[in-house]
């Protein structure tokens, strides 16, 4: 059984303390981008909500991930810059990431997304390009349709989600499925027959 340890304004605090530090985190890594003029976008969860803004603010979802597309080319730059900005570069379980500081947590830190590439190697649709990027005032995210589809290729339980975050505030609907090839389109199909699981 969970113990209730916190209550009123101190629980209000630490969620709202939780959700700062995902921008936070998201601001000062893309600064670090920026300055090095690293081209890079937004991707995950943080696009999600770019997206998802547009059209319904009560409909964005928090999320703790920082997952941001590169160049394999820039990483060398990336990781210099990075550092620069107390991030530091390893890689856990095969993934690509950047600790905020030494002791944070993998959970907690960003990760890289590979432009052009497979994220896994069963799957058969290689990320987007950084040509597929939007500018949202300050903010680099990859195009709508971009994000979608890396969605529907990873498709575990909280990508199913974000598409059907987008599905119901309208951003995606029955003419989408002609964008994609299979199995993409017969997974957003299903997600569009049945848009709150």
């Amino acid at each position: 059984m969970v113990e209730i340890r916190y209550t009123g304004d101190v629980l209000w605090d630490r969620i709202e303390q939780a959700v700062e530090k995902v921008r936070d985190r998201l601001n000062r890594f893309c600064a670090a981008m920026e300055q090095a003029s690293i081209p890079y976008a937004v991707v995950g969860g943080n696009a999600v909500q770019v997206w998802v803004a547009q059209v319904d603010e009560g409909a964005i979802r928090n999320t703790r991930d920082v997952d941001i597309l590169i160049d394999r080319d820039s990483l060398d730059e990336a990781i210099f810059a990075a550092k620069e900005h107390g991030f530091h570069y390893h890689v856990v379980n095969g993934v690509s990431l950047f600790l905020d500081g030494e002791d944070n947590k993998p959970s907690e830190a960003v990760h890289l997304v590979f432009a052009g590439e497979l994220v896994k190697p069963h799957e058969t649709t290689p990320t987007p390009t950084l040509d597929e990027v939007e500018f949202v005032k300050s903010t680099r995210t990859v195009s709508l349709e971009s994000l979608v589809l890396m969605k529907l290729t990873s498709h575990r339980l909280k990508d199913r989600v974000h598409i059907q975050d987008m599905i119901q505030v309208g951003l995606i609907d029955e003419t989408w499925t002609d964008h994609f090839e299979e199995p993409l389109k017969s997974r957003l199909q299903e997600l569009l027959d049945d848009p709150y699981g």
